[in-house]
């Protein structure tokens, strides 16, 4: 469907803005990402299942990457990683897939309205959020590869 296909254009374009592509001329990369179930913050879940399989295969990337969902309430607080019921009673649903060196945004999705100061606000929470994945990153590495 048109969701789908929008997800996948979205995940498509922040796994090749960190894939070292031009050391593999040539080579095609196929990514397969199943959705058993959907509890909320999908597209976060995507992108950060995207990463770990790049990472797994041992591809060359220029940095790792995470996804971030927020969730802006009517009376504006922020949810991190929101369900699904609290993305419905949401106000507006900004994801956001932020780079490991300098914490840049590599893709910002938004869906409902919000203002600037509340979007640069969630971006700073997504920000902080992004340090928890990635040493979960390191910690599911590192327990995978140990010798014991």
């Amino acid at each position: 469907g048109v969701m789908e296909r929008s997800r996948e254009q979205l995940l498509r374009q922040t796994c090749e803005a960190v894939v070292l592509g031009v050391l593999h001329p040539r080579t095609a990369i196929t990514l397969v990402l199943q959705v058993l179930s959907d509890a909320g913050s999908l597209l976060s879940c995507c992108l950060n299942a995207a990463c770990m399989a790049l990472l797994d295969a041992g591809l060359p990337l220029t940095a790792l990457f995470c996804g971030v969902t927020c969730a802006l309430q009517p009376d504006g607080t922020i949810l991190l990683d929101p369900t699904a019921r609290q993305e419905q009673e949401a106000r507006a649903i900004l994801t956001f897939a932020i780079a490991s060196s300098e914490r840049k945004v590599l893709m910002a999705n938004t869906k409902g309205s919000c203002s600037v100061e509340e979007m640069q606000q969630c971006l700073a929470a997504a920000q902080r959020a992004a340090d928890t994945v990635f040493q979960f990153y390191r910690d599911s590495v590192r327990r995978r590869y140990s010798k014991s």
